[in-house]
């Protein structure tokens, strides 16, 4: 029997039926992934702390990565899917590691994100993050169980950026070898920042995407240049050649499946004024960063769109917009106000292969958080 991921994977109604797949894993403890070669290593980050134990007791838990370098997550062969990653950074700033992935052999890569982004942390601070498709829990313990089918091989790495600091990475990727029936796409993410957005500019989350698939997810890392609210402006899908989107929302907030400015003393008087963080298993405002008052006077947010029970299909492209509306000081008859706001993005969709070429990622010192 075939194991079918979501499509292929298993799930509560399905946990009890047997499968011919192959689970494996890769970690520094095995970093291929082979049946019957975890915990060989003679040499690694835990030697010095298994000195006088012998070989098996965790001699190579992590990975040194030198400033500049790329590590090597995985590199597997055949067919099958990624079911679960786990993985956590030590000494560097989470936008300097860039995460991507390449399927069945193509030289563009179909993932490419900075680490915490794609984990949904995009300001380089703890989140807890609870939900379906990424768990981000203490202390900066990224995991996603986005289904990644391939069928004929997954390269996955780690870039660390920072010219001066190597990182420590400890990390551990789930994995099945098995048919991957031929309705199976390929998953992909694509990171975007503009700071600031231009005026009367509506932000670009994703675009130049050819083939076809369906759009499942949406996370954006939103630092607002301004006082006041910031989320009145609509998020909108064009697909397949659309001149005008075919899905428009309503809202910011209401994309993110909130209401009236995250903040439930708009509408009750026995809670205070304040945003309210929450995180559900298909969306979430998980983090707020408030200011101090004096030298971090921007608000910041982090929020989570999964399209999990609601994807959204393309037969040949797609473009994604988001508008970034506050309001005016005017009393009587309230105008909208275009923002110029620090908006960054990951946007996640499942197409078929080839992948179109993404725009470079920027330089680190235009993605510093500063």
């Amino acid at each position: 029997m075939t194991q079918r991921f979501s499509g292929l994977g298993l799930h509560l109604g399905n946990l009890s039926r047997l499968s011919d797949a192959k689970s494996r894993s890769i970690s520094a403890e095995n970093p291929t992934g082979e049946k019957g070669k975890g915990g060989m290593a003679v040499d690694g980050t835990g030697s010095v702390h298994a000195r006088g134990l012998g070989r098996g007791w965790k001699i190579s838990p992590s990975k040194r990565v030198a400033p500049g370098e790329t590590l090597l997550l995985g590199d597997i062969e055949g067919s099958g899917a990624i079911q679960q990653i786990w993985i956590t950074p030590a000494n560097v700033r989470w936008r300097d590691l860039v995460l991507r992935i390449h399927w069945d052999g193509q030289e563009q890569p179909s993932v490419e994100a900075p680490l915490g982004d794609f984990f949904a942390c995009g300001w380089g601070r703890y989140a807890q993050v609870s939900s379906l498709a990424v768990c981000v829990n203490p202390g900066r313990a990224f995991n996603c169980y986005w289904e990644m089918p391939f069928r004929r091989a997954a390269r996955l790495t780690l870039e660390n950026r920072d010219p001066d600091s190597e990182a420590i990475i400890y990390w551990q990727i789930n994995y099945a070898l098995t048919e991957v029936p031929e309705d199976a796409a390929y998953f992909h993410a694509r990171f975007r920042r503009t700071n600031p957005l231009p005026f009367k500019q509506d932000y670009l989350v994703l675009d130049g995407v050819r083939g076809r698939g369906h759009y499942v997810g949406t996370y954006v890392a939103w630092g607002v240049n301004n006082s006041g609210w910031w989320g009145e402006g609509e998020i909108k899908f064009f697909l397949d050649g659309d001149e005008w989107p075919t899905i428009c929302g309503t809202g910011t907030e209401d994309y993110f499946c909130g209401a009236y400015n995250f903040d439930a003393g708009t509408v009750d008087a026995a809670f205070p004024r304040a945003y309210i963080e929450f995180t559900t298993p298909y969306a979430g405002l998980a983090q707020v960063i408030r200011p101090d008052g004096t030298y971090q006077s921007q608000q910041r947010f982090g929020l989570y769109r999964w399209h999990i029970m609601d994807p959204i299909r393309f037969d040949a492209d797609l473009k994604v917009t988001l508008q970034a509306i506050g309001w005016r000081t005017e009393k009587d008859k309230r105008r909208y106000l275009p923002l110029q706001d620090d908006i960054a993005s990951v946007a996640y969709w499942y197409q078929t292969l080839p992948t179109a070429p993404f725009p470079p990622l920027p330089d680190r010192d235009y993605l510093e958080i500063i």
